[in-house]
């Protein structure tokens, strides 16, 4: 689609399986409570006999082009809905809306319409796994499975990752030598896991963040919600993401209180590690999506 192209403003090659995702993605514009809830979807959206539609929702200051290398592989034998999390991407922010536990509403609203009466696999990434850990306390009846893609929320962290900003006397050189010091120390574990197509991606994603003021992802909200959750529950993460490497207490012994069927560890990975390492997570979840 021409419309979903235009915003990532670096030419990509034909063989690039980014340009792919990004020209065939059907954008869908759905009207909820908390205003316009924008997706972008491969594969049939009719009730069927295919696979239980999977929905993924994308990390903090992001969109769901986050998941941009993985939706066509993920898409092959089912429905996918890739979703900007309300306040992000193209996604209205609704009102009063602060953090992720203002945010499932919105999302079964768009749901509803999407999968009327019927179960779906949540992905979340990062803040979007935090998001889907609410959604699955509020909706228990929703989800067959939640797979939560490095996952904040679990533990307090004791330093967050120094982040540089942005200010608007910057040029556009300066601007991608903020995302890509950002990306290294956030994001990706490797320099050429960054090319100019990735610092695009980011500055737009960061760029259309109107979710700034969230707090719950550096606490450990999410542990409180585990035994509300349901459904079957895995976890992936990258060996070298960064959320996790100086913590004291690790973070994959605090699944008590809910059906968790499988972790892996995808090593050389940061944390945005379906990006970084596609093939490898492909691979994990393949053994986990499966009906």
């Amino acid at each position: 689609m021409k419309e979903s192209q235009a915003w990532i403003g670096v030419p990509l090659p034909a063989n690039d399986g980014r340009a792919r995702a990004l020209a065939e993605a059907k954008k869908l514009t759905l009207k909820t409570s908390g205003g316009n809830l924008v997706c972008h979807h491969w594969g049939p959206l009719q009730k069927g006999p295919e696979r239980t539609p999977l929905v993924l929702l994308h990390g903090g200051s992001g969109s769901w082009t986050h998941w941009i290398r993985n939706v066509l592989h993920l898409s092959q034998e089912r429905s996918v809905v890739a979703m900007d999390l309300p306040g992000m991407g193209e996604s209205d922010l609704p009102p009063n809306a602060r953090d992720a536990d203002d945010l499932p509403t919105t999302l079964l609203e768009g749901m509803d319409q999407l999968f009327p009466a019927q179960v779906v696999d949540v992905m979340g990434f990062s803040f979007g796994a935090l998001t889907a850990g609410f959604l699955a306390a509020v909706a228990p009846q929703r989800l067959k499975r939640l797979v939560l893609v490095g996952t904040p929320g679990l533990v307090a962290r004791e330093e967050a990752p120094r982040l540089r900003g942005l200010t608007a006397a910057m040029g556009r050189e300066e601007i991608c030598a903020v995302m890509h010091h950002n990306l290294r120390v956030m994001m990706l574990a490797h320099d050429e896991s960054i090319d100019p197509a990735t610092l695009e991606i980011q500055r737009a994603n960061v760029s259309r963040d109107r979710l700034r003021k969230r707090r719950l992802a550096s606490g450990d909200a999410l542990s409180a919600l585990i035994p509300q959750w349901a459904c079957e529950v895995h976890s992936i993460w990258g060996s070298l993401d960064t959320l996790y490497l100086n913590m004291k207490k690790s973070p994959f012994d605090l699944w008590a209180g809910c059906d968790h069927q499988s972790e892996t560890v995808i090593e050389n990975a940061g944390h945005w590690v379906m990006y970084e390492a596609s093939e490898a997570f492909h691979r994990a979840v393949d053994g986990i999506l499966v009906d």
